[in-house]
């Protein structure tokens, strides 16, 4: 039986919210001549189910592509300047992979991005995929970024078992779409949410997978 565990990433294996905020607040004073917006207004923006983000960070219907490029020449460097591991995240990766559970990262970020940061915080070698929005037709609630991951490792419905661990709701729906069981993280961005189970700290997810699973 293969054992495969899917993780979001902002918000559930680290903290990034200053520097993306740092960045989207780069792009409204320089281009859009707006006023900063706060850290948590960007992160509960990020994490709402249904959203225009274009509409929200920029005021604008669509992202410009001027706007993309400067966020994304800034958010390069920005990205590893403050990022950081929640706590108990590496030691539940290193039980996990200890215990011969197979590990990726699906995430809506691109997935530059998402191995610059996970590459400069040491997690990265935990990880046989990772898996951005930019790799896949269409990012989450879609399950297509389960799918990749599944798909890789063989997965076969009721042999083997798969969980994906993130913080929103969006994961949650990825999950259920994908047939695989939802561990919403408790810990990150989001303190209250539903999946087939909910892990208040990271520990809860080793237990979780080794012991509920």
């Amino acid at each position: 039986m293969r054992r495969i565990a899917l993780f979001d990433m902002d918000g559930t294996l680290i903290d990034s919210g200053l520097d993306i905020t740092l960045s989207i607040n780069h792009v409204r004073q320089v281009i859009y001549h707006l006023e900063p917006l706060a850290v948590q207004t960007i992160i509960d923006a990020i994490n709402a189910h249904q959203r225009n983000l274009a509409a929200i960070f920029y005021g604008t219907e669509l992202y410009q592509p001027d706007a993309k490029a400067l966020f994304e020449e800034h958010y390069y460097d920005q990205c590893i300047q403050n990022v950081r591991a929640y706590e108990g995240i590496e030691p539940m990766l290193e039980r996990l992979s200890s215990s011969d559970v197979v590990m990726g990262v699906a995430t809506n970020a691109q997935t530059l991005f998402a191995k610059r940061m996970l590459e400069h915080l040491g997690l990265d070698r935990f990880f046989d995929s990772i898996i951005g929005a930019d790799r896949v037709e269409n990012p989450k609630p879609h399950p297509n970024m389960l799918y990749y991951h599944l798909h890789r490792h063989n997965f076969q419905p009721g042999m083997d078992r798969a969980w994906m661990i993130g913080d929103n709701s969006k994961d949650m729906e990825a999950a259920a779409r994908a047939g695989i069981c939802g561990i919403f993280a408790g810990w990150g961005f989001s303190t209250t949410g539903e999946g087939d189970y909910f892990a208040s700290s990271a520990n809860d997810v080793v237990d979780i997978i080794c012991n509920k699973g």
